[in-house]
């Protein structure tokens, strides 16, 4: 396999451990570029990993479009693909994969809107640290009801200093909201859903069989173009996936509540989507749903384990309206032990797993330091849409149709198994040489984008549509 120098060859691992969970195989690719991100863990390496595995299922996917493949050679290489001969060349660009997990626009003459809510972060405990995510407002409301303080740092620090760290976890989380005690590597792999993770694969699989299944046509430059994908997911990990799934020509179409808002990301993740506004708790926009989920072909969604059961689109319910979709789920704490309902971004996984006190070690800082990108999300988000791309050839292959688990911790956990790296050389800083030169026209003003880091032989990434608000276009297929 074609790798960079050492001392840093932790990709190849981390990539041949994603691709060993999406197939059960190896892979070849090429990986190329110097530096590294500045963590105690291998984020450049996992950000290359992750292109690269989304980059192979999107190869392999078009290999079998190639090749006249008969039944028992499809079965074989869906189960063993050393029995296959692989046509199309992948590889991926390490600096600019590392960009892409942070923020690929650059506007013209208009600026993203601020990321964080002013009270989010890191806060001082009696007896350790934890961080508030408060992004959203009803979130940000539930953790200053229990503090009982006013809507300001200073403020909330001085409460957050009368409570033991796991103890006012608890009580923002039973209020609906989001908070995460800041654990240590080996606090979290003790701790009863550290251990259930860790024994999670990374990748759920489970098998049906589909009803009258429809013919898909096939652009080799286009590979995804015959495929909806119904995008039920928010910041970031499943925007990413929907994102990646535009690129190759999936006709993306995401959907949020009335009341939904993520100004900071929206710009980002919306690129190549229509985006769409349905209301579930009422009987028009329910019937609605129930007709987009019957025409979809993949389903793509990040609500709790428990939110859809509850919203009365259980897996049963899903699978009864359209036997033949391919469901892809995303959760924060992974889909076993005591927190699997929890909700949670990636900032709360990375203090929980124990991430943001090994960067506060190996920074020498004086609070806990989270990674430099928001790694989890990004590299989650591109197993799944990996994830999706191989549920499509499975249906291929074998006519099956594959329903699909990830999470942010499980991610955590592939990332924090290979151990803590030593820092290699800073990546380059970012260049106008960097910026591919087509202006995108966004509903805020132009933009450019970042070089897209993968390259597919004759298989271009491509957004037909630029980035939009969200509730911009009728919930209905193009």
């Amino acid at each position: 396999m074609t790798s960079h120098s050492e001392p840093h060859s932790t990709d190849h691992v981390l990539f041949q451990s994603m691709i060993e969970a999406l197939t059960g195989g190896e892979r070849e690719i090429a990986f190329h570029g110097d530096g590294d991100l500045p963590s105690a863990f291998a984020i450049t390496d996992l950000a290359a990993a992750a292109f690269g595995a989304a980059g192979t299922a999107l190869a392999d996917f078009c290999d079998l479009h190639t090749y006249d493949i008969s039944p028992w050679r499809a079965i074989k290489s869906l189960f063993m693909p050393s029995q296959r001969h692989r046509r199309l060349d992948v590889s991926v660009d390490r600096r600019l994969a590392s960009f892409w997990f942070g923020w690929s626009i650059h506007p013209h003459g208009w600026e993203m809107p601020s990321l964080w809510d002013p009270i989010a972060g890191v806060y001082e405990a009696t007896d350790g640290w934890i961080w508030l995510h408060t992004n959203a407002p009803h979130h940000r409301d539930a953790a200053l009801r229990v503090l009982g303080c006013d809507n300001d740092r200073e403020s909330v620090a001085a409460a957050v200093k009368t409570w033991e760290m796991t103890e006012l976890e608890s009580a923002i989380v039973a209020e609906h909201g989001c908070a995460a005690a800041i654990l240590s590597l080996d606090a979290w792999a003790a701790h009863p859903q550290g251990q259930a993770v860790a024994s999670e694969p990374l990748i759920a699989k489970e098998w049906h069989q589909p009803q009258d299944p429809r013919q898909w046509s096939f652009d080799p430059e286009r590979p995804l173009a015959d495929f909806k994908v119904l995008d039920l997911t928010r910041v970031l990990a499943g925007p990413i996936a929907g994102r990646f799934l535009a690129a190759y020509g999936a006709k993306v179409l995401r959907i949020d509540p009335p009341w939904w808002s993520e100004p900071g990301v929206v710009p980002e993740m919306t690129l190549g989507k229509r985006c769409a506004g349905l209301d579930l708790s009422k009987d028009d926009g329910r019937e609605v749903f129930r007709t987009l989920i019957s025409e979809c072909d993949v389903m793509l969604h990040g609500y709790r384990a428990d939110a859809l059961e509850r919203l009365g689109f259980g897996a049963e319910e899903r699978r009864a309206i359209n036997p033949n979709v391919i469901d892809v789920s995303l959760n924060a704490y992974g889909w076993t032990g005591p927190w699997r309902d929890r909700r949670g971004f990636d900032s709360l996984v990375q203090m929980s797993s124990g991430i943001a006190d090994q960067g506060m070690a190996w920074a020498g800082a004086d609070k806990p330091t989270p990674l430099p990108v928001q790694a989890l999300d990004h590299a989650t988000g591109h197993l799944l849409a990996a994830a999706a791309i191989g549920g499509l050839s499975s249906r291929l292959l074998t006519g099956d149709v594959m329903t699909l688990r990830l999470s942010l911790a499980r991610t955590a956990h592939l990332l924090t198994s290979q151990g803590r790296v030593a820092s290699g050389d800073a990546l380059k800083a970012e260049t106008a040489d960097d910026l591919d030169p087509t202006i995108e026209q966004t509903d805020w003003g132009p933009a450019q984008r970042l070089r897209w880091p993968l390259a597919i032989q004759d298989c271009p990434a491509r957004w037909d549509r630029p980035a939009t608000d969200l509730r911009s276009a009728p919930p209905e297929w193009p």
